[in-house]
């Protein structure tokens, strides 16, 4: 028993199955169906159907950029916590060549939502919010229908 147990040899690739080769062979759903796409690419699909509906009204939006973060970045190391709420988006203003930047936060709205149809009007409603910031206009403006439900 003095014989030190080699390691196992891992394959290139990431491990398919689990240690006693039950895991799932493969995908549960052809690529195609909404089953197979993963809840980030589904939010970021809202994300992307609420800045379509708001670049009919207003077409400069195609020099912002929309982005979707999972949750928003800690404070710095020398600011103290604060008890606002965790916020569901935010804007970085354009500068020095880099174009402005809406960035909605994925788990932050998620965790507000029950269901698919309520997590769209959110992501809409942050987006509005953060668009109408960076414009400098009201929500109700930038979305006539802000508001409504």
């Amino acid at each position: 028993m003095d014989n030190p147990v080699p390691p196992r040899a891992t394959g290139p690739g990431p491990r398919r199955r689990d240690r006693h080769g039950r895991g799932m062979r493969g995908p549960i759903a052809p690529p195609q169906v909404p089953l197979a796409a993963s809840r980030a690419d589904a939010f970021a699909d809202l994300v992307q159907d609420s800045v379509e509906r708001l670049e009919r009204r207003w077409p400069q939006l195609a020099d912002i950029d929309f982005m979707v973060l999972e949750v928003p970045r800690p404070a710095a190391a020398g600011e103290p916590w604060n008890d606002e709420a965790v916020p569901l988006g935010g804007t970085i203003p354009a500068r020095e060549g880099r174009r402005a930047r809406v960035v909605v936060y994925r788990r932050p709205v998620e965790i507000r939502t029950k269901g698919r149809d309520e997590r769209a009007a959110l992501v809409h409603e942050v987006v509005v919010e953060q668009v109408a910031e960076l414009l400098g206009l009201t929500p109700e403006t930038v979305d006539p229908r802000y508001g409504e439900d």
